[in-house]
């Protein structure tokens, strides 16, 4: 009698990949064709049908599930083997989801990503019509699939996933939600103060670009030092409270500054 537990996989290790499967593998009998099936998207794997689960011990469950009174050494094998059983099966849905998740990024990466042929085409534009059409690569995309561009004017990034805009201006779009303004103010016009503008992500706060949180932070070590602190891993930081008057301190100062130059 064949062993049951002879094709069963530990499912606290990710699956393996069979070796007919390997996408770098070359067979002997490799044809003219593999160049163009190189270039075709890669179509995901067929979901299987899910099967019920089933619960290790339910025989012995249904006999005590009417029994008023169970022993310490029932409740706690029960429990264990409950335990066990669930921990297996969100191992199993992890690493479910984890394929998941790789199919749907080489997807996403195969639809938006940038092609190193096309980088080449950049970089010598004179040939770069006659490049894209020997290797099937134009500005609709590959192999004749359409990719949006940017529906900014003048502009020619290709647009994000979801939207008819590029990053640099996502905030174009009226019905995104994951993006704002940054919030860092350049200068100061009659008509209001004009701030940096540029796009990131909503939930980023304080509201500022990667260039001007930088700098917000060196402005604050500036304040620090002004205020006789010394900003260390070792030393706790000051209070919120000192920080702030440093800060108001330094805006007065500008500001009689100003406008003794005004005078």
């Amino acid at each position: 009698m064949a062993n049951p537990n002879k094709n069963h996989q530990n499912p606290s290790k990710p699956p393996k990949t069979p070796q007919n499967q390997n996408p770098t593998s070359i067979s002997p009998t490799t044809t003219a064709t593999s160049d163009t099936e190189e270039t075709n998207p890669p179509h995901p794997k067929p979901h299987l049908p899910q099967t019920p689960l089933s619960i290790n011990g339910s025989q012995e469950d249904t006999t005590l599930h009417r029994s008023e009174f169970l022993t310490r050494e029932e409740v706690l094998r029960r429990r264990s083997r409950r335990v066990k059983q669930l921990a297996k099966y969100y191992r199993t849905q992890y690493w479910a989801l984890m394929e998941e998740v790789r199919v749907k990024h080489q997807e996403y990466y195969w639809k938006y990503g940038k092609s190193p042929f096309q980088e080449e085409e950049e970089e010598g534009e004179e040939v770069g019509g006659e490049r894209s059409r020997e290797f099937g690569f134009g500005e609709s995309g590959f192999n004749g699939t359409s990719l949006r561009m940017c529906s900014f004017s003048g502009c020619e990034s290709k647009a994000m996933a979801l939207t008819s805009y590029c990053h640099s201006h996502i905030l174009c779009d009226s019905k995104q939600k994951l993006y704002k303004a940054c919030g860092y103010v350049l200068k100061s016009d009659q008509t209001g103060p004009v701030i940096c503008g540029k796009p990131v992500l909503r939930a980023a706060v304080p509201s500022l670009c990667t260039a001007h949180f930088q700098k917000g932070e060196k402005h604050v070590s500036q304040a620090l030092k002004a205020a006789g602190f010394t900003s260390s891993a070792s030393k706790a930081a000051p209070k919120f409270h000192v920080i702030i008057a440093e800060y108001v301190h330094q805006i007065q100062s500008k500001r009689r500054e100003a406008q003794g130059c005004s005078h």
